[in-house]
């Protein structure tokens, strides 16, 4: 915006105005304007001469600029608005101007398009016209080629019935064109000839079919030269030909049969080709990791790769129908050289194992999946063909009838391999097949692994007098019942742990029989040196072979477990890969029963009963064999390790049915009980013979032990006999739960062994009387059962042993201060009369236990044995206050474990041990109402 006007001219004012003033104009608004900038600029040299001058200040310079200023300002304002005004008027002017020609434009542009309407729509008549025009002239035109052809085939056949075929041999010669023409009117010319019946049919039919044959011939002929020379071209017009002629099937059989790839291979020895590498080594080798692929094979499959992406350029080139003649060659080279070779590296592989043979076909599935996946590259798309070239197409396909293979339609090039590769492999894993190889291999593989373990134990049971009706019979039994879930809803395991329990049972039996023969045979008579268990001369003859047996083949080794579970795993990869996808999850259902009947039953299973068994043979009066809870831990480990594999690898795998993975969940849960139970029961048994152990060597103890006649002996000697014994096995017995057991299972152990052996004591000490000085041998004993148990590292016992100790006490304090002491401290929290049968047994006793009784007990006198019984059913729920508490919650199963509610009956069975110098009646204790009991083993949460 621009203004072209002078500024005007301020009132006459007696000072001057400032030049900044003068200077105003609209330009001066345009850019950025600070109105505090501008006052300034306008007061500066004011400002400046005020302060210059020495007389007062003086307004009237500011007032008068300030109003010259405001003056000039109100001028501008006025401008600006009346040149708003008149561009205002200006646009409303241009604005109408521009709408009244944008009207004229509009109405000029609808009768343009009324014009342009009536002339399409004459157009469009005339385009009606014209086609109804050609509809007819097409329609005359299809009518005269009708008319040309009937013409040409009446011809031609009269000409075929007088025998003359020069007309359509010169035809023929006319080139391609021609040849293609005589291809046409050859196949009308059958049609014709097929419904044709009239007199001399027979003759002209006759001549026809020798010319179509000859014309067949010499098409083939010149294709076969073409396809040698390498002139697609004309391999091209012959194809062409041939399938205008008959469909074409005849030159597509032709170029497969005489391709190259083909020939070669029917003029080498399939078998020969075979050569023995090293793969032939690793196979049946289940230690030995697998390759991943096949050599022969792999050289094979690549061959094909090769060719069929350098037959697909030619095929595409020469053929006017493309996807039927790469589906016939595909389907040759399936049927052909891919199955011949798939079926000699089965039947070689089949002869070696049958692990060697599932090997194989994994392999073989594995390869020949990556090159269907390469070959869908090349799917060709069909050219489009006329309506009489498609029905000659159907005439192609249907020809291939005969072979057992429909090809009515070329099926999608990926469909086609899927359906090829199925069959390949349907005869080797339909239905059953496939998964009673594979549980038939997994049998094998584990009954000749634990074969040694299977001798070892067998020949234990037979050692300890079991027989025929034993440990491993019951396992054999077990193996042909299967192992099915109870409530099941899968059918019965008839091809997966049935396949090993039948395997496995044959494989034993016929061990139990041999070994059976050898131990009667004149020529092996048992060594009167040898113990029922001393294994180390045993000889077995298994399979022609005779092999010791030690000690160490019986042992569970998680080695082995590992191995299994590796073979395992390699068997589900397996089953994963040539299952269906509807199939995976009851296939792995079947071969994990076999891993649970093998590991769990036939490995853990003969390990934790054979253990049992040894341990209940063994003579209570031999000092009990602890190295048996090797067994245990050993289970653990394993169970620990399976169930980790059972977990994260297996039943994730079953997720696609929710049944089967229910019913796995099931069948391993309880599997897994059965374990844990016979750890349980074995864990029982080893706490039955240590305490029967404990309790012989206490019976050891002489009625005057803690009377010693000579008091010089008392300090060089360390402790009782029975004290040291007893704690030597208790050591022993610490020693082999911190290697064997772990966690809450080893707390739980020797919390039992030490809260039995502490009411062993209590009743121990009833039955002893104790001098003055004997009272220091008895301390020395009860100290080291104390030292002893606080080895243990468990607190509860350690509070149960100090009260033992204090309670050893009551025999070294003199009479004068008994009262006080039983009164005070861990002895105060409990009713004094039950420390009577205690006090009793001190030799002073008959000299003030008549006024102690008095004073203490409140005069009343307790008959001895009654007292005995009053402790036991009544004090042990008073000690819990000796113990701040901690005893009152085991105190109760203590007494029924121990039942100390039956003492009297328990005095009786301690008598007869000690009349029979503490025979293999004391493991007998669970009869009596005494057994003992722990905590179940929860295996993995330790």
């Amino acid at each position: 915006m621009s203004f072209d006007y002078n500024t005007p001219i301020p009132r006459n004012n007696v000072y001057p105005v400032d030049s900044t003033i003068q200077q105003l104009d609209v330009n001066s608004f345009s850019d950025k304007f600070d109105i505090k900038d501008f006052v300034g600029a306008i007061s500066e040299k004011l400002i400046a001469q005020s302060k210059a001058a020495s007389g007062p200040f003086d307004p009237k310079p500011f007032i008068r600029n300030f109003e010259s200023a405001v003056d000039t300002l109100i001028q501008i304002r006025k401008d600006v608005q009346r040149t708003t005004e008149q561009q205002e008027q200006s646009s409303k002017t241009a604005e109408k101007e521009y709408s009244r020609k944008l009207g004229d434009l509009n109405r000029g542009f609808e009768s343009v398009g009324k014009s342009f309407n009536g002339m399409e729509s004459k157009i469009t008549e005339v385009g009606r016209t014209t086609v109804r025009i050609g509809e007819q002239l097409e329609s005359v035109h299809l009518a005269r080629q009708r008319a040309q052809a009937a013409h040409d085939i009446v011809s031609y056949w009269n000409q075929f019935s007088r025998g003359d075929t020069s007309k359509i041999e010169a035809l023929r010669k006319e080139g391609r064109e021609g040849r293609q023409a005589v291809a046409v009117l050859l196949r009308r010319l059958n049609t014709v000839a097929k419904d044709l019946d009239i007199a001399g049919a027979d003759k002209t039919r006759e001549e026809l079919e020798k010319y179509c044959e000859k014309f067949e011939k010499d098409m083939l002929r010149t294709f076969d030269k073409s396809y040698r020379k390498g002139d697609p071209k004309m391999m091209k017009h012959c194809a062409l030909t041939l399938l205008e002629f008959n469909g074409g099937a005849s030159c597509i059989q032709i170029y497969v049969n005489q391709h190259d790839f083909f020939i070669s291979k029917s003029r080498v020895n399939e078998e020969n080709s075979i050569e023995e590498t090293h793969l032939w080594e690793i196979l049946p080798d289940p230690n030995m990791s697998l390759p991943k692929k096949d050599l022969d094979l792999a050289v094979l499959l690549e061959e094909v790769r090769t060719t069929v992406g350098q037959e697909a350029t030619i095929i595409q080139a020469v053929f006017p129908n493309p996807p039927v003649v790469m589906q016939v060659f595909l389907l040759r080279v399936f049927e052909q050289s891919i199955q011949q070779h798939l079926e000699q590296l089965l039947n070689k592989a089949g002869s070696l194992s049958t692990l060697a043979f599932l090997r194989i076909l994994q392999l073989a599935h594995v390869q020949i999946s990556k090159l269907v996946q390469d070959l869908k590259l090349y799917d060709l798309s069909a050219a489009p063909l006329s309506r009489s070239n498609e029905s000659t197409s159907l005439e192609v396909l249907d020809s291939r009838a005969g072979e057992g293979r429909g090809m009515g339609i070329a099926l999608p090039i990926g469909i086609m391999l899927e359906n090829a590769m199925e069959e390949l492999f349907t005869p080797y894993i339909e239905g059953t097949k496939y998964l009673e190889k594979e549980t038939k291999s997994l049998g094998e593989l584990y009954a000749a692994h634990l074969a040694r373990f299977a001798k070892y134990h067998e020949m234990v049971s037979k050692s300890i007098g079991v027989g025929q009706s034993g440990l491993l019979d019951r396992v054999v039994n077990r193996f042909a019942g299967g192992a099915a879930p109870g409530g099941s809803s899968l059918p019965a395991p008839t091809t997966a742990s049935s396949a090993f329990s039948g395997f496995a049972k044959a494989k034993l039996s016929g061990m139990a029989m041999k070994l059976a023969a050898a131990g009667t045979s004149p020529a092996a008579p048992p060594s009167p040196q040898a113990s029922p268990l001393d294994l180390t001369h045993g000889d077995t003859d298994l399979g022609g072979q005779r092999d010791s047996v030690s000690e160490s083949d019986g042992m569970l080794s998680l080695d082995t477990a590992k191995k299994m579970l590796k073979w395992h795993a390699e068997a589900i990869g397996r089953c994963v890969e040539l299952s269906g996808q509807s199939d995976i999850a009851k296939n792995i259902f079947a071969v994990s029963r076999v891993l649970a009947e093998a590991i769990g039953t036939a490995y853990m299973g003969v390990a934790l009963e054979s253990a049992q068994v040894r341990l209940e043979i063994r003579d209570a009066r031999q000092e009990p064999d602890l190295s048996v809870m090797a067994v245990i831990r050993s289970v653990e480990l394993i169970c620990q390790l399976w169930q980790q594999y059972v977990t994260i690898a297996l039943i994730p795998l079953a997720s696609s049915s929710v049944t089967v993975r229910r019913e796995m969940i099931i069948f391993n849960t309880e599997t897994l009980s059965r374990i844990e139970s016979g750890a349980n029961a074995l864990d029982q048994k080893i706490l039955d013979t240590i305490i029967a152990w404990l309790t012989t060597q206490l019976l050891k103890q002489k009625k005057n032990d803690f009377r010693p006649k000579n008091d010089d002996d008392l300090f060089t000697q360390g402790g009782t006999e029975p004290c040291t014994l007893c704690c030597d096995m208790l050591e022993k017995v610490r020693d082999a739960a911190r290697e064997h057991l772990s966690g809450l299972n080893r707390e739980n152990f020797l919390t039992e062994v030490g809260v039995t052996f502490h009411s062993m004591l209590l009743e121990h000490l009833k039955k002893f009387p104790v001098s003055a000085t004997g009272g220091l041998l008895l301390a020395k004993d009860l100290k080291a059962y104390q030292d002893t148990m606080s080895s243990f590292g468990i607190p509860a016992l350690e509070e149960r042993f100090e009260f033992i100790r204090q309670l050893g006490n009551v025999f070294l304090v003199r009479p004068d201060i008994l009262k006080s002491y039983i009164t005070e401290d861990e002895l105060g929290r409990i009713d004094s009369k039950l420390l009577r049968p205690y006090l009793a047994q001190r030799s002073d006793w008959n000299q003030f236990g008549a006024e102690f009784e008095k004073e203490v007990f409140g005069g009343v006198v307790v008959e001895k044995r009654a007292s005995r019984v009053a402790f036991a059913e009544m004090g042990m729920s008073s000690m819990s206050g000796a113990f701040g508490g901690s005893l009152s919650n085991d105190v109760k199963g203590l007494r029924d474990r121990l039942g100390v509610g039956k003492l009297s009956t328990m005095m009786k069975e301690l008598e007869a041990l000690r009349s029979t110098g503490g025979g293999a009646g004391g493991t007998k204790q669970t009869e009596g109402g005494t057994g003992y009991s722990i905590p179940s083993f929860s295996f993995g949460n330790t």
